[in-house]
């Protein structure tokens, strides 16, 4: 049996190792076990760091996942209406609460805001398009970032699991050897 198996990284997360046996991850790595646990409790560290930003993330995909789609809504309505001739009664809102009605005339093209206060003219098949795009981007790397999320976890608690081991073997050597001379004495 292997003393340390491991998985492969994720997306530049390297992923922990399992220690099945102290004694020999001790003498591979040629740490004594203080030493095993400050660069396993940094690597911990380094983990949480990682997972504060993937929750960053996250919730910056989830907010903007729904504004996308209520673009391409939007966008579908006009496209729908082209070629009617009529004009479309909205409500809009102005601030949170505070709403305009407004009447849009039948129209080619809409004005997109793509960050940095940048905005852009597109048809609104390009406009859809570009949506639909988006919306697929952003869909995918919240799938990836809640993966990431997932093997991150696992990696946490392996090295959890290792802090515990490596430390608790440290401390078994230690009663060890303040046992040992009291045995030498009796004998």
């Amino acid at each position: 049996m292997a003393e340390v198996t491991s998985a492969s990284e994720r997306r530049g997360i390297p992923a922990a190792p399992f220690v099945h046996d102290v004694q020999t991850f001790l003498n591979k790595s040629n740490y004594d076990a203080s030493t095993a646990l400050a660069a396993l409790q940094d690597r911990l560290q380094q983990y949480k760091l990682a997972e504060m930003k993937l929750l960053a993330q996250r919730r910056d995909l989830q907010a903007k996942i729904p504004d996308i789609r209520k673009c391409v809504e939007i966008v579908g309505t006009l496209l729908a209406k082209k070629g009617t001739g009529e004009a479309m009664k909205v409500d809009f809102e102005l601030a949170e609460g505070i709403y305009s009605r407004a009447t849009i005339p039948e129209a080619d093209s809409v004005c997109l805001w793509l960050g940095a206060n940048v905005m852009l003219e597109y048809t609104c098949e390009e406009a859809m398009s570009l949506l639909q795009n988006n919306l697929e981007n952003a869909t995918g790397s919240l799938k990836a970032t809640i993966e990431d999320m997932q093997f991150l976890r696992d990696q946490v608690t392996v090295t959890e699991v290792t802090i515990a081991r490596v430390y608790n073997f440290d401390v078994h050597q230690r009663r060890k050897l303040r046992n040992q001379p009291k045995e030498e004495e009796a004998s």
